[in-house]
């Protein structure tokens, strides 16, 4: 019996099977180590793996996905799943890979500014004012986190936050987050969000409540100057606030200003309603 023979009226070699599913018997090999595609049979003596001719479809699925660079966890979601339901989770990754390359398409158009000299060009985008704040109460609530997982955490852990004010005696100005730390895909933080209100004994009794749960606390910001510029909805998205972090940290130092503690984004306006020319967030830093 040659190896392109069938073995019975139910199951292929791994050649005969290789050959209808146009894939090679190492690729086969792989996906059944991989957990992607078993045999049907594997001959206890001989170790020789078989497979039914219903399961060149799946097979072929297979390569095809992988071509997209889809985790193997995914893979083995969508081939398991019904039509409809594997086309839906095949446009679900498809659509987290295009924002993805967005991005990256924008981080590429940034760094090549940056590369061929045309900073200043970028930074001239952004008016930076200063404005004085007075001391003010805030709860907070704070997590190590990398960038992709920043923006669910932001707002989420402001709309808790806001919830909580309630108990605080109410919002008495804009929530913003900072930046304990650089948040990116290798550097998690911290980042700490904060919501300032008016009772500061109800504040701290919250806090000791729910501390442990939600990493909470309380404290009693001072009176400070911050340098600042207002964004669009859209110049949040990574990297272009990157740019208007920058812009203000030159214009500090043009100023023979220093910074006095740990970047913000202060969020003035309603986010969901906001559009994406909206100006929604100040980018700012404590100054002397």
């Amino acid at each position: 019996m040659t190896e392109d023979a069938r073995v019975d009226d139910e199951l292929l070699t791994i050649g005969a099977f290789a050959a209808r599913a146009r894939l090679s018997a190492k690729a086969l090999r792989l996906y059944d180590r991989l957990g992607l595609l078993a045999p049907a049979h594997v001959d206890e003596l001989s170790g020789y793996r078989y497979y039914r001719a219903g399961q060149v479809e799946r097979a072929r699925l297979v390569a095809l996905l992988r071509q997209l660079d889809m985790p193997l966890a995914r893979i083995a979601e969508v081939v398991e799943a019904d039509g409809a339901e594997g086309a839906g989770l095949l446009a679900a990754y498809w659509a987290d890979v295009e924002t993805r390359l967005a991005g990256q398409r924008t981080l590429a158009e940034y760094l090549r500014g940056r590369l061929s000299g045309r900073s200043s060009e970028m930074y001239g985008k952004f008016v930076v004012e200063t404005v004085d704040v007075p001391a003010r109460v805030v709860i907070t609530q704070s997590r190590h986190t990398l960038a992709d997982e920043l923006p669910a955490w932001i707002g989420a852990s402001l709309g808790r936050l806001e919830a909580a004010a309630r108990e605080c005696g109410g919002v008495t100005a804009a929530p913003y987050v900072v930046y304990h730390a650089e948040v990116s895909m290798e550097s998690d933080g911290p980042a700490e969000s904060c919501v300032p209100v008016a009772d500061e004994t109800a504040a701290r009794a919250w806090a000791q409540e729910h501390g442990r749960t939600w990493e909470t606390g309380v404290r009693v910001e001072p009176a400070q100057r911050l340098a600042y510029t207002r964004i669009t909805k859209a110049q949040v998205a990574h990297p272009q606030i990157m740019a208007a972090f920058e812009a203000v940290e030159q214009w500090i130092a043009a100023q023979g200003l220093r910074q006095a503690g740990p970047c913000r984004e202060v969020y003035f306006a309603d986010w969901d309603a906001a559009g994406p020319e909206d100006e929604v967030c100040d980018v700012a830093f404590p100054v002397k």
